[in-house]
């Protein structure tokens, strides 16, 4: 199996697609400007205690309140307490963390009323990003993670992943990492340090303190509350952290600063794979030349098809997600119902996995598969099921099928879930139903070259339409395009967008910025 991860760095979103064999298997997007990331800390405010819940409601700056419930309080909560009061006693010189004294655990059957007070000062982590009427969802337990180690203040213990099956190993990384850890600081070794040498787990571990001493010292010299102490890597950074593996083969970025940012992590963690990087400077959009607008549009909504003409209806609610598995217009199996049923199904199971990964659907997902009479079909199709959510980073719990054929399936859920608009608003009517006639639209759009170049003064632009709009104006030797070239100079440039609608069109500046050349009577 091949891996490519695709990077479409826009003016005001990125966007990351994960490829195995070309096919889109995860996706995500997001604004530039997006916070609240999982894993960012915060120096907060508690608000508001919930003696009932045993829980509180924290200020991170958000427009709802963060939810941190006592148990999430972590251990050693009195020992964070203690120490950012004497980092705090003093502005000028910082208590160092080494000196710091440890004190008794948190009870586990203690109260926050007891605990806490309104008003007070608290370091917190987000662990799930804000989803749907709720506000983000915090920890008390401070981690910094990379791509071998996780560092855990105030915890003295090493913990090494089940994953890793070798007791020789486990006692190899165990032994090593308690020899070159800090003070007050525990260790969890991640799967994919199986194997590495000391020197690769020592400068990782120095990066990860390093991230630690920066937030205590920004808590130490910032007054304002709540205040953002550390904020976690990067979207695509953070992606390759989780997803990066030496079966990649590639990783196209259209961007220069995060090209770098990611070349330099690559060179980080694997030198040897860093020229995989590459900057993509393609004139035809990222995601159309690697066929991901296409998979994007075909992947997304309620009806997701797969093959021989089965389909499958997705509907989101609150409490979970429903799944609905129809055969529709497949022809029959010569083997009869039974046979025919269970090739939809199988089907189905193989497109579900991939859903559950593209959309990071989380929390309950029930499938109403098709009925199967026989027991070793709906083992078989459970089976299908396991085997394909082994390619899940997210922690999963499948249930063989119900008496109902339902089958139900909850995942982790730490952000919402991807739920991208397939559905396209007419660009030249805006739901109106009515439109200039279609072939005046070359007309329309030359009359916009004209008013960029002589008017605003742009004389280099790209203009992104529609690809059957594109053939027609580069067709023919003497074309509409070089007849734009002709009259408005050679700075015009013609770019097929599948992204676009049919009448639809965006202007690019040379620098990729996008121009807005939409009149007033077009967007009433």
């Amino acid at each position: 199996m091949t891996s490519e991860v695709v990077i479409d760095v826009q003016q005001k979103q990125i966007s990351i697609a994960l490829l195995e064999d070309q096919k889109l298997v995860e996706y995500q997007n997001e604004p530039r400007s997006a916070s609240f990331s999982v894993g960012n800390i915060y120096m907060a405010k508690v608000k508001k205690l919930m003696p009932g819940l045993n829980a509180c409601f924290v200020d991170v700056g958000y427009e709802r309140d963060a939810f941190l419930h006592y148990l999430d309080l972590g251990n050693q909560f009195s020992s964070y307490e203690k120490y950012l009061k004497q980092v705090q006693s003093d502005r000028k010189k910082l208590y160092p963390f080494s000196k710091a004294s440890r004190q008794p655990d948190l009870k586990k059957d203690g109260s926050v009323q007891n605990t806490l007070k309104l008003g007070q000062e608290v370091l917190v982590q987000i662990v799930k990003e804000p989803i749907s009427t709720k506000g983000p969802r915090l920890t008390g337990e401070i981690s910094f993670a990379g791509r071998y180690l996780v560092l855990i203040p105030f915890n003295d213990k090493v913990s090494v992943s089940s994953k890793i099956k070798s007791g020789e190993e486990r006692a190899r990384l165990k032994q090593l990492i308690h020899s070159i850890k800090p003070r007050n600081c525990g260790v969890i070794v991640r799967t994919v340090a199986e194997g590495k040498r000391v020197a690769e787990l020592d400068a990782e571990l120095k990066v990860l303190n390093k991230r630690w001493e920066d937030t205590i010292q920004k808590v130490q010299k910032t007054q304002q509350r709540p205040q953002l102490v550390y904020e976690e890597t990067g979207r695509a950074v953070a992606l390759l952290r989780d997803l990066f593996n030496p079966t990649y083969e590639s990783i196209h970025v259209n961007d220069d600063e995060v090209f770098n940012e990611v070349k330099n992590y690559i060179t980080l963690i694997a030198p040897e794979k860093a020229n995989i990087v590459k900057r993509y400077t393609g004139k035809v959009p990222i995601f159309d030349n690697f066929n991901i607008t296409k998979q994007i549009k075909s992947s997304f909504g309620k009806i997701v098809n797969y093959k021989h003409g089965a389909y499958l209806i997705i509907e989101h609610t609150e409490a979970l997600h429903v799944v609905d598995v129809n055969s529709g217009n497949r022809t029959r199996s010569a083997e009869g119902q039974e046979a025919n049923a269970l090739d939809v199904n199988l089907g189905a199971a193989d497109e579900l996995a991939r859903q559950l990964r593209l959309r990071d659907m989380g929390g309950i997902i029930v499938v109403d598969f098709i009925d199967m009479n026989l027991a070793e079909d709906r083992q078989m199709l459970y089976e299908r099921m396991c085997k394909n959510m082994q390619q899940d980073r997210a922690r999963h719990n499948i249930l063989p099928l119900s008496k109902f054929g339902l089958m139900q399936i909850t995942r982790q859920r730490v952000r919402p879930a991807m739920d991208v608009s397939v559905e396209e608003t007419c660009p030249t009517c805006f739901g109106k139903g009515t439109i200039k006639s279609s072939i005046l639209f070359t007309d329309q759009l030359e009359s916009k070259i004209e008013n960029l170049v002589n008017k605003i003064g742009v004389k280099r632009f790209y203009l992104h339409v529609h690809p059957y709009v594109a053939a027609f104006i580069n067709q023919g030797f003497f074309s509409l395009k070089r007849r734009w070239q002709m009259k408005y100079g050679m700075g015009v440039h013609i770019v097929s967008s599948q992204k676009l609608a049919f009448l639809q069109y965006e202007f690019y500046d040379s620098n990729k910025q996008f121009i807005d050349m939409k009149e007033e009577i077009e967007t009433k």
